[in-house]
């Protein structure tokens, strides 16, 4: 390993002379290379056309003192990805239009063609950039600075205006879909209104809670009857019995004499006078009313007794005991009288109940067959109902919207940082292409002579015959040159020193002219 470190030091240090000799020898070709390169290096930074870029800022402001007041009222403009949105916006035909004005495009009229070619180039030189969540970038480059400055500047005027009224006319859009949306409802809930009130019309049983009413009344009727039923079967049963106990009285009975009235009262008396003794004494006012009344009713009953006497002493005659109609039989014919127009009137009663109980179950079936239709319908409206109730919400929420976006209060569009005139071009100057080429100047020259002594296979020196034949070099003999060739060979250096010096002083004369600002 250390045999071969030092026969590669070796190497290298042989390699120094002979590259140093080669370069003298071919000095002029190499300074010439080396100046030309430099030289059309130099040339080539002049020519380079010079780019300006302008630069101007966007901010988006999403949130306002608009937005809290309005939120769940309006809905405002979301923009997702406004760098990609903003490009579309930028780079279309109408933006494009306005752009070659604005530059002085137009004013050669060109082609369609040249026109397609001019925006797909000012597409190319234009970068539209997203650096923050709430700022947009737009740089243009070109040739002239005034250019790139008025182009910058059109551009974010352009963009802010089309985004604004692409805002708008979406907020349009929205409520002219939500209106039209409303209208359809509108109609779809008026003929949903009608066929429902027609089904009704002709329905008159299809109504809500009509089923719960009819159900109620059915279930009062089947009272009705069955009480009556329980009613009627109690009239007759009475009717029965005073039938019964009507065949067992006389139609005729005797009545009473008067004398037996008159005695029965005072019977009666003495025996309320004998109770009021028991608490009162014989001085009490209602013994001595009871008292006076049992002497009228004794002064009664012997004029009786008298004129009885009187009657039989002339022979006349009297009915003591005269014939009348039985009390308790004309009671009972009147019961049971009333017992029969009780009962009839109940047995109508049920015939009238059950009639119209026949009605409300008849009523009940037509209700339950016509349940179903009126369910979809009564849906069907429902439905309309809350799909139009909701959309007149969206629509009021839209015309908000739309009128915030038409007085650009919603998401709105200020230019942060405005387009400014470029004073120096970006990107490839002079100096850059400059120091390039003279970077190349050096190192072309230098790897041509490397290649040179490497790939030439004569022998320049004694150690090289020694390493590669292996045969020991007693001596070498100089080469001698005339006098001759001595002032070829400082011609030659001279010219190599001037073509070598020529490249500074062209490089110094071109950097004063840039200066005075010349070039």
């Amino acid at each position: 390993m250390s045999n071969t470190n030092n026969d590669e030091g070796q190497s290298a240090l042989l390699l120094l002379p002979i590259l140093a000799k080669e370069f003298r020898r071919r000095s002029v070709l190499l300074l010439g290379i080396f100046a030309a390169i430099a030289t059309l290096a130099l040339m080539l930074g002049v020519l380079l056309p010079k780019k300006y870029t302008s630069t101007t800022t966007i901010l988006v402001e999403e949130r306002n003192i608009i937005a809290p007041l309005m939120e769940g009222r309006a809905v405002a403009t979301n923009v997702v990805d406004r760098a990609s949105i903003l490009r579309e916006v930028a780079f279309s035909q109408k933006v494009m239009e306005e752009i070659l004005k604005t530059g002085g495009w137009l004013e050669d009229n060109p082609s369609p063609l040249e026109k397609d070619k001019l925006i797909e180039k000012i597409i190319g030189r234009t970068k539209v950039s997203n650096p923050s969540a709430n700022l947009i970038q737009v740089a243009y480059s070109d040739s002239d600075a005034e250019r790139a400055y008025h182009v910058t500047k059109r551009f974010a005027e352009l963009m802010i205006q089309e985004s604004l009224s692409t805002k708008e006319r979406e907020s349009s859009d929205a409520y002219a879909f939500i209106d039209s949306q409303v209208k359809q409802y509108h109609t779809k809930l008026t003929t949903a209104e009608s066929e429902l009130e027609r089904f009704r019309n002709g329905n008159p049983d299809a109504r809500p809670g009509v089923d719960t009413d009819v159900n109620a009344r059915i279930g009062e009727l089947r009272r009705i009857v069955e009480t009556g039923r329980m009613e009627l079967i109690d009239l007759r049963s009475q009717e029965s019995a005073l039938r019964s106990q009507l065949s067992g009285e006389s139609e005729v009975t005797q009545v009473q004499t008067r004398a037996g009235q008159i005695r029965a009262r005072l019977g009666e008396l003495q025996a309320q006078r004998d109770q009021l003794l028991l608490t009162y004494t014989e001085q009490h006012p209602d013994v001595v009313r009871v008292q006076h009344q049992l002497r009228d009713l004794e002064e009664d009953l012997r004029r009786e007794q008298s004129q009885q006497q009187l009657a039989r002493a002339t022979g006349a005659t009297s009915l003591d005991n005269p014939s009348t109609f039985n009390p308790l039989y004309a009671e009972l014919r009147s019961k049971q009288a009333e017992a029969g127009r009780r009962s009839a009137s109940t047995a109508a009663r049920i015939a009238t109940a059950e009639g119209m109980l026949a009605e409300e179950l008849g009523r009940s079936g037509r209700i339950a067959s016509s349940e179903s239709a009126l369910a979809e319908l009564t849906r069907d409206y429902e439905v309309n109902r809350d799909l139009y109730q909701d959309l007149l919400k969206r629509r009021e929420n839209a015309r908000v919207s739309m009128n915030l976006d038409a007085e650009q209060r919603g998401l709105s569009f200020r230019i942060q940082e405005p387009a400014a005139m470029p004073l120096r071009p970006s990107g490839l100057r002079v100096m850059h292409v400059a120091i390039a080429g003279l970077v190349l100047a050096l190192i072309i020259p230098l790897l041509l002579l490397f290649a040179l002594v490497k790939l030439d296979p004569r022998v320049r020196s004694p150690l090289q015959i020694e390493r590669e034949a292996g045969l020991p070099v007693l001596g070498s003999v100089p080469m001698y040159m005339s006098v001759s060739k001595r002032h070829q060979l400082m011609r030659r250096n001279a010219f190599a020193t001037i073509l070598f010096l020529s490249v500074p002083l062209v490089y110094g004369l071109t950097y004063t002219l840039k200066l005075m600002e010349v070039l």
